[in-house]
C-alpha cells in the first residue's frame, strides 16, 4: 500500500461543528476502508494547517476518490501528498544515473 500525507484546513462549516470532529473522523475511517484506503493516524496541529492525516491506499485513484469524497462534505480543504518510505527511497535512488 502506498502512503499519503494529507494537510487539512477546516472550513467555516468544519469550525462551527468542531465538537462533531471525532464522529467525522470515525466515519472517514469507515469510508476509507470501503474505498481501499486506511487512515493510519489523524493529528490536530498548530500552524498553517489544522490537521495532518497519514493514510494508506492501494493506488492513487483510491486516494483521490477518498480525498474528493472528504472534501465534498464541506468540513475541510485538503492538500494530499504521496509519501515514500525509506525502502522506496532506496529503490528510487537505485534508478538514478
Amino acid at each position: 500500500m502506498a502512503t499519503y500525507i494529507g494537510l487539512l484546513k477546516y472550513t467555516d462549516q468544519g469550525i462551527k461543528d468542531t465538537k462533531g470532529a471525532p464522529a467525522r473522523i470515525a466515519a472517514a475511517r469507515k469510508a476509507a476502508l470501503k474505498m481501499g484506503c486506511k487512515i493510519v493516524s489523524y493529528h490536530l496541529t498548530f500552524g498553517p494547517y489544522d490537521a495532518v492525516v497519514v493514510a494508506e491506499a492501494k493506488d492513487d485513484e483510491s486516494m483521490a476518490a477518498l480525498t474528493l469524497a472528504t472534501a465534498m462534505q464541506g468540513n475541510v480543504g485538503t492538500l494530499t501528498m504521496r509519501a515514500f518510505n525509506e525502502a522506496e527511497l532506496k529503490s528510487i535512488i537505485a534508478k538514478l544515473p
